[in-house]
């Protein structure tokens, strides 16, 4: 296990399948997983893009703050939409 900085957000990641990673490598993280080893450039990227796409702040949104958007977003009756007419798709859409 190690920590890894994601743009001024710390977390705990499992480093067992890039052993070769070292103290200010850049990574892909996945799930709580590092993945693989990458330059700095295009970790600078990455997070400029996730970012601009607005979804860095909801992967690292604190467990209190993802509860809270959560318990704000549209909720169904019948989450997979068997009930209401709803199909699964639209469920879905409705919440993307």
């Amino acid at each position: 296990m190690g920590r890894v900085n994601f743009g001024g957000v710390v977390k705990r990641v499992c480093l067992d399948y890039v052993p070769e990673i070292e103290v200010g490598d850049y990574t892909i993280v996945h799930v709580g997983f590092a993945i693989s080893k990458i330059d700095e450039e295009t970790a600078k990227q990455t997070l400029e893009d996730f970012r601009a796409m607005g979804v860095l702040d909801e992967e690292l949104a604190g467990e209190e703050e993802a509860f809270a958007r959560a318990a704000a977003a549209p909720q169904s009756a019948c989450p997979d939409g068997s009930c209401a007419g709803e199909s699964a798709s639209q469920q879905v859409s409705k919440s993307a």
